[in-house]
């Protein structure tokens, strides 16, 4: 199926070069939120507030303005991880580079996925470069051990990439070698930096809070075998920016409707990516018809292509935007 593919730094470095370096402040950590009827304000670690007329919180998955509403609302982990890893086309032969570097390719050990997805290079240069995903099953307890370092410092849900464990790497590539086809080992070889990323869920029952709106992943969190998360942001983001511009000047109705357009949008991909993630970590039955099926409906085209997901949400673009 035809598709387009990006790198995350190829859409944000763009968009931080359209703001003003005025008007960007880093490091710095929010610790409150306050409002009322005329503003709101954000108050941050080292002391300083910054008041105006609306809070955006587009922070992520960790989002640090979630939990100033939602304070008993946490990402669920959903039972795997996904070892990640980005390879340049100076890495691979010319046979395996005129396969890799424009094709989605698939794999299916038993009970896991590895895909291999094409993409430009991550600096921009004019060339290509392929990004796999190998999900792999993990339980709490295991994820707490993957994201300990050498050192023996647990680093919680996540780990800075140069902190796994260099016996995780290689016990990685050793079973890249026994259970993927030729082809995907090679990939997890030639990368130069592994990242690990517990896959996770998240469902807020509400986006709005006052004269604050929750976008992207601060809001809800689909599992990425949807392929929407960056359009999903987007759309948040455009219909938050036509609410408030509908509003007359009524900022707490403006969110109210954002919050009321998106929540049914949001709730259909957490329960796709529920969907699709089950059929690969399933065993037994038709795993033939389960493989067809998953390569059917991955990623946003198969969203596209669903009729019912369709009728609800006539904006979905088409799967070769």
């Amino acid at each position: 199926m035809r598709a387009v593919t990006s790198a995350w730094s190829r859409i944000w470095r763009p968009l931080r070069q359209a703001w003003p370096d005025e008007c960007y402040a880093g490091g710095k950590t929010l610790v409150g939120i306050e409002q009322n009827d005329e503003q709101v304000s954000a108050v941050f670690d080292d002391g300083s507030r910054v008041d105006g007329d609306l809070l955006v919180g587009a922070d992520g998955l960790h989002s640090t303005v979630r939990p100033q509403f939602l304070a008993g609302l946490v990402p669920r982990y959903v039972g795997y991880v996904a070892w990640r890893g980005v390879v340049e086309a100076d890495a691979l032969s010319a046979e395996l580079g005129a396969l890799m570097l424009h094709r989605m390719v698939f794999g299916f050990p038993d009970g896991e996925l590895m895909l291999s997805i094409p993409m430009p290079a991550p600096r921009g240069e004019d060339k290509r470069a392929c990004h796999f995903v190998w999900f792999r099953p993990g339980s709490q307890s295991a994820l707490a051990a993957l994201c300990t370092d050498a050192n023996g410092k647990r680093h919680g849900v996540s780990i800075p990439p140069p902190l796994i464990r260099p016996e995780l790497i290689a016990a990685l590539k050793q079973d890249a070698a026994a259970r993927l086809a030729p082809q995907l080992a090679t990939l997890v070889n030639a990368t130069a930096q592994i990242i690990l990323q517990p896959i996770f869920e998240l469902e807020s029952p509400r986006v709005a809070f006052g004269r604050v709106a929750l976008v992207g992943d601060a809001a809800f969190v689909a599992r990425p075998h949807v392929a929407t998360g960056v359009m999903k942001a987007a759309v948040d983001a455009e219909s938050l920016a036509d609410a408030l511009a509908g509003s007359g000047g009524d900022v707490a109705a403006a969110l109210g409707r954002y919050d009321h357009e998106r929540q049914p949008y949001r709730a259909a991909l957490v329960t796709r990516g529920r969907h699709i993630g089950a059929y690969f970590a399933e065993r037994g039955g038709d795993r033939r018809q389960r493989i067809e099926t998953l390569m059917r409906e991955y990623g946003a085209a198969g969203l596209v292509h669903d009729q019912t997901i369709r009728a609800r949400f006539p904006h979905l673009p088409h799967p070769a935007v």
